[in-house]
């Protein structure tokens, strides 16, 4: 089998300099097309008082405003494209909190450069032509499903489309049509080993050697866990639709160091969450992208809200960024889905019994993350009257955010308050859980 590096791209292979100079190229003619053809774009940077041209190093990028996602939400669905509809080859979405998504787009260039990274990141963790790969995250609207398949047969493997769900039907597949590499949120990664075991077949015997997991935050201890158990490596994928989909950085097989960002294609920052001041590399901030190659919807300085930090190369020329250790904002994401509070709170406001207060706690249980609503009572619900409120968050949750919850019904006002207001978010995690 050949060495990693004899399988480089020519991105990989560029030197400090040769990067720089692309970089610069790449962003200038990303910011005329994004002026040029987005009215978004072309309002932002005039009242921000700055043009195209004015960017004239890879420094002055800072002079330029960011795009966050509630201006995406504003310009659904087509607003935010660069290009005409006609030239969209495919639509994905991804959910938002006040039930309006935001829509991402790609031309035929874009499905293709997004396969190569893609392709580049499964090279990356270790996949090689010929691998029969196994992708069960969710297929459809949701980018991780689709961005791994094409990214996988672009690197010239075998790809089973299992996609979510169907525990022991995916478990009998691993068996008998023997993939290599699997891409998978790490807390399906859990759901597959308990049906393992409960099937008394060791994990360990398997033909899996690689697993390629994202769409969630995970820990070093969970990755440990996943390693011993299941006897394969397991490196970290990153990616979010609003700049690509999976695929804008990967963590290297070789090193398991952090994520090496694709920077010829998506040019990362790291911003003071409340200053927005771009922070020097190595210092914790929130991530920031602007594509360099996009057609159909660029973006520019989009606030991904993740908190992280920029480190050198180390298996790649490319900077590296850590592991995301949480978000700027009161975004929970549980079990690969993503939960606002102002989502919970549109399920309480029209459940009859509870009054407008309530609570997420978050908690431990054994390897993953579980969610407790907890909802005052109003003082005249009677007991039925609770119990029945109980079961329509539940369900409502489900329903409406795709994600199980537990819900307890707690007496009025008896959830901690200060200065009036109840603490949304509860986390009883375990700190050292990493």
């Amino acid at each position: 089998m050949a060495d990693a590096t004899d399988l480089l791209d020519a991105g990989e292979r560029l030197g400090p300099d040769e990067l720089r100079a692309l970089q610069l190229e790449r962003l200038r003619a990303s910011l005329r097309h994004a002026y040029a053809h987005v009215p978004f774009y072309r309002e932002s940077f005039d009242k921000a008082g700055v043009r195209p041209e004015d960017c004239r190093s890879l420094a002055d990028l800072a002079r330029f405003p960011f795009t966050t996602k509630a201006d995406l939400r504003a310009n659904y669905p087509y607003g935010m494209f660069a290009v005409p509809r006609e030239r969209i080859r495919r639509l994905h979405a991804s959910s938002g909190t006040t039930g309006r998504p935001t829509v991402v787009g790609y031309t035929d260039n874009d499905l293709s450069m997004w396969s190569d990274m893609v392709a580049r990141s499964i090279r990356a963790a270790g996949g090689r032509p010929g691998d029969i790969v196994h992708v069960a995250y969710g297929y459809g609207l949701f980018t991780g499903g689709l961005g791994a398949h094409y990214g996988a047969e672009r690197l010239g493997c075998t790809v089973v489309p299992a996609s979510g769900g169907m525990t022991a039907r995916q478990v009998q597949l691993i068996q008998d049509l023997e993939p290599s590499v699997i891409m998978v949120t790490p807390s399906y990664m859990l759901t597959l080993l308990d049906e393992f075991e409960r099937q008394g077949v060791d994990p360990r015997t398997t033909s899996l050697r690689v697993g390629v997991f994202g769409a969630e935050p995970w820990t070093e201890r969970m990755r440990r866990e996943i390693e011993e158990r299941f006897a394969i490596d397991a490196v970290d994928i990153y990616g979010l639709s609003e700049v690509i989909g999976p695929g804008v950085a990967q963590e290297c097989v070789e090193t398991k160091d952090g994520l090496h960002v694709w920077e010829d294609h998506f040019y990362p920052e790291i911003v003071d969450p409340v200053t927005g001041e771009v922070l020097p590399e190595g210092e914790r901030g929130e991530l920031v992208f602007t594509s360099l190659t996009k057609e159909a919807m660029p973006v520019v300085r989009y606030r991904t809200r993740d908190l992280t930090r920029l480190l050198p190369g180390t298996a790649r020329a490319f900077r590296r960024m850590e592991k995301v250790t949480g978000r700027s904002d009161d975004m929970v994401i549980l079990r690969g889905v993503n939960l606002f509070p102002t989502q919970i709170e549109e399920i309480v406001l029209r459940t009859p019994g509870v009054a407008p207060h309530f609570q997420l706690r978050l908690t431990r249980e054994g390897r993953l993350d579980a969610l407790t609503v907890r909802a005052e009572a109003r003082p005249d619900a009677p007991p039925e009257v609770r119990e029945a409120a109980a079961r329509a968050i539940v369900a409502g949750v489900k329903d409406g955010i795709g994600v199980s919850v537990d819900v307890e019904i707690v007496e009025p006002e008896s959830l901690e308050r200060s200065v009036g207001k109840i603490r949304r978010i509860v986390d009883l995690r375990p700190r050292n859980a990493g």
